[in-house]
């Protein structure tokens, strides 16, 4: 199931149109089998060769009927007009009559039987046979298949028709085409066959000329790629102007072994999995022979949503910093985050620095630094500060500041033990969400002179205290701060139980762990390494192992039998008033 999905949403990363149809097609292949039992027929199995896992061999859709026909000992030239037959009928079969705008039921079973018909007669050498009779509860294995089918359905007529019109993606690519670089060769990589279809046909119906598409079924690639790249191909001379390509979309079928370099742009349309195919992408132009100075690479990123559950920037991101650490590299395939943060800084857009990238970690880190500059070699000071009594209190010179205003810095530990920082201002409002941030508006050097506290100090923190109490039992309780660690392991493990709940995934000690991280604190080693990884993009089963791990090895929690009703308590407080 994880596996389908994942390959779905990795469609749909790709483009809506290759994502109907993967829909399409695995509606079909279910109607192929419901046709079978139905009928007390055999049902077809389908090749399960490797290959058609690897997107650098096969960049066919698994689900669809031509694929299912993959066999490495066909002839290529049988085996393309076979695949070619194949997907011409998938294209017209449901464009046959007033109802193709809403996909229905009637139409796929109508489908499912002819494809049935032309596998058992023109392709039953294709297949292994499985007698029906074999499966011992065939009115459930029909009633599965139905209700994921219609389930299916559902979905389609939630999309309905694919309009390329709309697609802002491809409007881009268009943009990118015949505005940024409207006389440019530029090279397009694609993980699937239908999209560089898809892409070549809306191109050249965008009246841009000179576009050409290759795929694994290409009869012979390096006949484009010598159109597209004459020069470094030794064909200049016999290539003419009319025929040489300067825009050519391919699967990565053509990442390895071509010489494309009389191109230096590249663009990824889709990301894949690996960052070996990334570099090979950039590596077709990326060599001996190539003229330009610099090398530019356009990336396609997953939207937010399907980002979200997929992680793909993040996993690539990951393994390219890796790799750069190994072997040292000075490529580029994404734009550095950091920039963005030092422009937003440069343009004082306020609240740049709140935020989930606020963890434990960085205060943890932050404040022991203060510490560490402030104590080393000064015993005295760190004597002083190790005596002094809670509530202890005092007030700086501050000069206000849109962002920065006049007010109150608290440090208090609630009732449930977490540590927590607030600032509010003359009006008892809380200046910003983020900890670390409070923390640096702290600092000060040791001989800066303290100022009269302000009549309205106490009032003040007073106030911060409610505040950070009601937010402690609003944000999650016990669980602390929604971008801790604690809080944020806890709510996707919780989501992750729920999602495999009745599997295997779900473990007894999975259950307890959960549990444990609900009534027990951290231990700090523990928040370090989820926070670690947390940050790294890891996913919820890895999240689920690495925490069931850590409480094995007694790692995870400070378990005690009777947790004591704290009462909350005021370390110190710190006024910022004017000296006046």
């Amino acid at each position: 199931m994880t596996f389908s999905r994942t390959n779905l949403f990795k469609r749909l990363e790709s483009s809506g149109v290759a994502f109907i149809q993967s829909i399409e097609r695995h509606i079909l292949r279910n109607f192929i089998y419901l046709y079978a039992l139905e009928q007390g027929l055999d049902i077809p199995i389908g090749t399960q060769e490797a290959e058609l896992l690897d997107t650098n061999n096969n960049d066919e859709d698994a689900d669809s009927v031509a694929a299912a026909l993959f066999d490495t000992e066909t002839e290529e030239d049988d085996f393309t007009t076979l695949l070619q037959g194949e997907r011409e009928k998938e294209l017209t079969s449901f464009s046959t009559d007033d109802e193709k705008a809403f996909k229905t039921e009637k139409l796929f079973r109508q489908r499912a039987e002819s494809i049935y018909q032309e596998y058992k007669t023109r392709y039953q050498r294709r297949f292994k046979w499985l007698r029906s009779t074999l499966f011992v509860d065939i009115k459930k294995l029909k009633r599965d298949l139905l209700e994921d089918a219609k389930a299916l359905i559902n979905i389609l007529q939630q999309c309905g028709e694919w309009n390329p019109q709309k697609d802002e993606k491809l409007a881009a690519l268009i943009k990118l085409l015949t505005e940024i670089h409207p006389k440019d060769k530029v090279l397009i990589f694609t993980q699937f066959a239908d999209t560089v279809r898809y892409l070549a046909d809306n191109l050249r119906l965008s009246q841009i000329t000179h576009v050409a598409g290759v795929t694994g079924q290409s009869k012979d690639p390096t006949v484009m790629t010598g159109r597209f790249s004459p020069m470094s191909n030794g064909k200049r001379e016999q290539i003419s102007s009319s025929d040489e390509l300067r825009i050519l979309i391919a699967t990565d079928v053509l990442s390895e072994g071509h010489n494309l370099q009389d191109c230096a742009i590249i663009v990824n349309w889709d990301l894949p999995w690996a960052i070996i195919r990334l570099i090979q992408r950039a590596g077709r132009v990326d060599r001996i022979g190539q003229n330009a100075d610099k090398i530019l690479c356009y990336s396609f990123l997953p939207a937010e949503g399907v980002e979200r559950i997929i992680n793909l920037r993040g996993r690539l991101r990951k393994r390219l910093q890796e790799n750069a650490e190994v072997v040292g590299t000075d490529e580029a395939f994404f734009e550095d985050d950091d920039a963005r943060v030092i422009l937003d800084l440069y343009n004082e857009k306020s609240g740049v620095l709140d935020g989930e990238e606020d963890t434990e970690v960085d205060l943890t880190l932050e404040a022991f630094q203060i510490w560490k500059k402030a104590t080393d070699g000064n015993p005295g000071l760190k004597k002083t500060i190790e005596e002094m009594e809670n509530v202890v209190y005092s007030t700086r010179a501050h000069t206000p500041q849109p962002v920065q205003p006049k007010g109150v810095l608290l440090y208090m530990k609630t009732t449930e033990g977490n540590d927590s920082l607030i600032y509010v201002d003359r009006d008892g409002n809380s200046v910003t969400q983020s900890q670390l941030a409070v923390l640096q508006v702290a600092a000060c050097e040791e001989s800066t002179p303290a100022i009269p506290r302000d009549k309205q100090h106490h009032e003040l923190v007073n106030k911060g205290a409610e505040l950070i109490a009601e937010e402690e039992k609003n944000a999650g309780g016990q669980l602390g701060r929604p971008s801790g660690a604690r809080f944020r392991t806890y709510e996707r493990l919780k989501s992750y139980v729920q999602e495999m709940k009745g599997t295997l995934f779900v473990s007894e000690e999975l259950l307890k762990a959960i549990d444990e991280i609900y009534r027990y604190p951290l231990r700090q080693s523990a928040i370090d390494t989820l926070n670690r990884q947390l940050r790294s993009g890891i996913n919820n089963q890895q999240l689920a192992e690495l925490v069931v791990a850590l409480r094995m090895d007694d790692r995870l929690c400070i378990v005690t039998e009777e947790l004591e009703k704290r009462e909350p308590q005021i370390i110190c407080s710190l006024g910022l008033f004017s000296n006046s």
